[in-house]
């Protein structure tokens, strides 16, 4: 009798530690936990894809068009979250050709007070912005979203619509000639077009901002809005035609 209850304890051992180790077979789990991080990387995978072709996960590039032709091949629209180059190509020749239009406009807004009475103001800024990517990049996002609110429309073919109704056509130089000098008109590049446009749409949106409630996101927002809707009260306008008034008087 003894031996039987000392083999009893033995055999309820033995049977307790069968199902605990079947228990710790960690089969189910090792298989499960895989298919977890794959979900989870492909839903990375989708969300990375998404952001890349979204400017700031939101806008299509591919579905704005430039009506200009002479612009067409300067406005990069490249579709990309987050324009931003980093000045990879700042060596190269004409490497301002291959930059985002929304980089270009932000690259601009990035600038110092031009210590000179503009706009009847003053604009001295004390470098605010001077390279604060993020931040202007920040500025840019807001503005567009306030776009996006008012006028229903992609705030980036807003964008390229104010581009093109803003671009001067011509311009003015001055030449020597017999020891006087002369203004003489001449037609611009589509280069030029481009850069003196986005140059007056920073500087109006600096101007609407400084000393004012305004934000500068508001301020570029209202801009834009003017300018794509060719009102003679944005500040691009009033320079384009100011500029073309120059020189048909000169030639």
């Amino acid at each position: 009798m003894e031996e039987e209850k000392k083999e009893q304890p033995a055999e309820e051992k033995k049977e307790g530690k069968a199902p605990a180790t079947a228990e710790s077979a960690p089969a189910a789990p090792l298989a499960a936990k895989p298919e977890k991080k794959t979900a989870r990387r492909s839903a990375k995978k989708e969300n990375i894809a998404f952001s890349e072709s979204l400017l700031f996960g939101k806008y299509s590039l591919k579905e704005v068009s430039v009506n200009d032709p002479s612009l067409a091949n300067y406005i990069v629209l490249a579709p990309k979250a987050f324009p931003n180059t980093f000045g990879r190509r700042k060596n190269r020749v004409y490497y301002v050709t291959h930059v985002n239009i929304v980089e270009r406009l932000m690259n601009k807004l990035m600038r110092g007070g031009t210590g000179q009475k503009i706009g009847g103001k003053v604009i001295r800024t004390k470098g605010a912005l001077q390279g604060k990517k993020v931040k202007v990049m920040h500025i840019v996002e807001a503005a567009f979203e306030i776009i996006n609110k008012k006028t229903g429309k992609n705030p980036a073919q807003v964008l390229v619509s104010a581009l093109e109704n803003t671009a001067p056509i011509e311009d003015t130089t001055r030449i020597r000639y017999g020891g006087i000098n002369y203004n003489v008109a001449v037609g611009i590049s589509a280069a030029r077009r481009l850069d003196v446009a986005l140059r007056n749409m920073a500087l109006s949106s600096l101007i609407g901002a400084f000393k004012s409630k305004k934000t500068l996101a508001d301020a570029l927002a209202e801009e834009l809005i003017l300018s794509a809707n060719k009102d003679p009260a944005s500040y691009a306008i009033k320079k384009k035609v100011e500029l073309e008034r120059i020189a048909r008087s000169a030639r």
